[in-house]
């Protein structure tokens, strides 16, 4: 199948990928968000297409995974945010959780360079595969990366 057949048979579909987006996300300018990267991730991955199959289907379930990996996301953000919220008193920080918060940020800082980007944007909650692709990187040596820097911050944080 040629680029410009997949990409008319995926822009034939793209309207009724609309009222699926705001069923998941029950907000239009979400939805059309959603919309609009599951159209860039099928261009981006037209090559596992299988021709002869349901596109339809396909693109649908492109834009569940979508939806589903941002929703986890948000509730590990939502999780992490609380847990910063309970230690927090009424005026900042309290003096365990402040001496936590320098000793890990001085041991992030302290970390060689080529664990730090990749730890760092970990620690941020983006995705293995999302930064492989933002340092331009191989997946499992960005697995491999986030893996010695988790054990390097363990032994600082454990001295």
């Amino acid at each position: 199948m040629g680029t410009h057949e997949f990409n008319s048979m995926v822009l034939r579909h793209a309207d009724g990928l609309k009222p699926f987006a705001i069923t998941l996300t029950k907000d239009y300018e979400s939805a059309k968000d959603l919309c609009q990267e599951t159209l860039c991730k099928a261009f981006t991955y037209r090559e596992k297409y299988e021709p002869d199959t349901n596109i339809k289907a396909w693109l649908f379930t492109i834009m569940r995974n979508i939806f589903i990996n941002e929703y986890r996301r948000k509730a590990r953000k939502k999780a992490v945010m609380e847990v910063v919220r309970q230690s927090v008193s009424p005026y900042g920080l309290s003096s365990e959780s402040l001496l936590r918060l320098k000793e890990i940020n001085g041991a992030v800082h302290d970390m060689p360079v080529i664990f730090k980007k990749a730890c760092t944007l970990y620690l941020h909650g983006y995705k293995y595969h999302e930064i492989a692709y933002a340092l331009n990187e191989p997946l499992g040596t960005i697995k491999s990366r986030i893996h010695f820097a988790k054990k390097l911050l363990q032994k600082q944080i454990e001295r």
